[in-house]
């Protein structure tokens, strides 16, 4: 075979005229550290560490990754700020106890610094919300239906003080997540609900809260009726209603910077 510098030359072949870049780019490998905090969180969680137990010092940590502890400190760090990992002092390195309210606070946090556009973050409430209705209307025990009616009644008395019935807005909805015997639903909830607070403010501070009540009691009564579908419906009849009065009647942009 001959080798053809014609071909060899081309600026085809090259991709320098119109084409790809001759090189492909070098490919960027994770830092040091975060493939020890990577691999320091694999281990806590395959192993199933218990909350508190003790992990090896800073020191050890080095030798065993052979690494400096420079390294490990900056790959503690991180995991110290996950929620992961905590330090405790005369006591070294211990599993961290990852609650609820972690995860709720970073997911409000992240919601409070972005600025979401208002139809987005609804979409989603209203796929959350109508589900967890329909759950709720079937495992709802009769507990769970008081305390939705008492928080139902604290808003009709409250209705005229705009942040107190924004207060009891969210809690109606706590409530109803609380009824379906499932944390996560709660969780979720909570998590979304402070940036969605700024909303019903508005809402009913343009006057709302006759319509919103009459739409929470209709849902309120499917739930103790025990039915589900009913409490689908009426969940996204009332979501329809507080996106329907938003666009209408807020007075400030409609994106959410709660």
């Amino acid at each position: 075979m001959t080798y053809d510098r014609r071909v060899a030359e081309s600026p085809r072949q090259h991709g320098t005229d119109g084409g790809g870049a001759l090189f492909q780019q070098v490919p960027r490998e994770p830092r040091l550290s975060d493939k020890v905090a990577e691999m320091m969180l694999e281990t806590i969680l395959s192993e199933k560490l218990q909350v508190g137990e003790r992990l090896p010092s800073e020191r050890e940590l080095g030798e065993q990754f052979n690494v400096s502890r420079t390294v490990v400190r900056e790959a503690v760090r991180a995991l110290v700020a996950k929620g992961v990992i905590e330090v405790r002092s005369g006591s070294g390195l211990r599993v961290a106890a990852v609650d609820a309210s972690a995860v709720r606070e970073s997911m409000s946090l992240y919601l409070r610094g972005a600025t979401l556009d208002f139809e987005k973050v609804h979409e989603v409430r209203a796929l959350l919300e109508v589900h967890i209705a329909g759950v709720a209307a079937e495992r709802a025990t009769e507990e769970d239906v008081g305390r939705l009616r008492a928080v139902h009644e604290r808003m009709q008395q409250e209705a005229g003080d705009v942040e107190s019935a924004a207060r009891d807005d969210l809690e109606f909805h706590r409530m109803i997540a609380r009824a379906t015997q499932n944390d996560l639903y709660l969780l979720l909830m909570d998590s979304i609900g402070s940036a969605l607070i700024d909303i019903r403010r508005e809402n009913l501070g343009s006057g709302s809260a006759p319509t919103t009540l009459g739409q929470h009691e209709a849902v309120l009564e499917r739930i103790a009726a025990h039915d589900p579908e009913g409490a689908r419906n009426a969940m996204a009849a009332h979501l329809d209603g507080v996106a329907r009065w938003w666009r209408e009647h807020a007075v400030t942009t409609a994106a959410i910077t709660a």
